[in-house]
């Protein structure tokens, strides 16, 4: 599919979905998270990373990235750059979190560069983030906070709660899930 072609099928589902129709917001998302995964997988790969999980753990950042900052999405510009522009923004944080250089990605001419969100915006995005947090228990809660917010890795966070590395990196993964359930259901901080 071309990317004319996806933008045609998302963008109308992506404007259904700002003005609160949940299920085309659920079809953006699959039909977002195909496109997102593979761009994704790609641009590991050409970092030397092959592993499936990392990937999906970054597709998870980025939809819940995408979630958080959908009311500050520009209408007039393509939701496929916009999609993409935060997924490889989510990539990079993630690389350096890691510890690799992620210099050598390069913009394909499927990513636009955007201007920021507002201040305003980001202020309700941590107030969104932040009521999504504390619905979680404080395991999870903490372990989320400390890989996903503060940087440390996965491994940190796991010695720190005292859990094994595996049952903390499913344990974030849950929690990132629920996260994100709670904020489709919720829609945007009205002020």
């Amino acid at each position: 599919m071309s990317l004319e072609e996806l933008e045609t099928q998302l963008r109308p589902l992506f404007m259904a979905a700002l003005t609160g129709d949940e299920t085309s917001y659920r079809l953006f998302l699959q039909a977002v998270s195909v496109r997102l995964r593979r761009y994704l997988r790609r641009l590991l790969a050409s970092s030397g990373r092959l592993e499936d999980s990392e990937a999906e753990d970054v597709l998870q950042e980025t939809l819940l990235a995408l979630h958080l900052s959908r009311h500050t999405y520009d209408t007039a510009s393509p939701v496929t750059a916009w999609a993409h522009a935060i997924a490889r923004y989510k990539l990079v944080d993630h690389l350096r979190r890691t510890g690799r250089h992620a210099g050598n990605l390069s913009l394909d001419d499927e990513v636009f560069q955007l201007p920021g969100p507002p201040d305003n915006a980001a202020c309700e995005a941590r107030l969104d983030l932040g009521r999504a947090l504390e619905t979680l228990p404080a395991r999870t809660r903490g372990l989320i906070e400390q890989v996903k917010l503060q940087g440390a890795s996965v491994a940190e966070a796991a010695r720190t709660a005292g859990m094994t590395e595996t049952a903390a990196k499913v344990a974030i993964h849950r929690g990132l899930q629920a996260m994100g359930r709670f904020l489709s259901r919720r829609g945007p901080t009205t002020a």
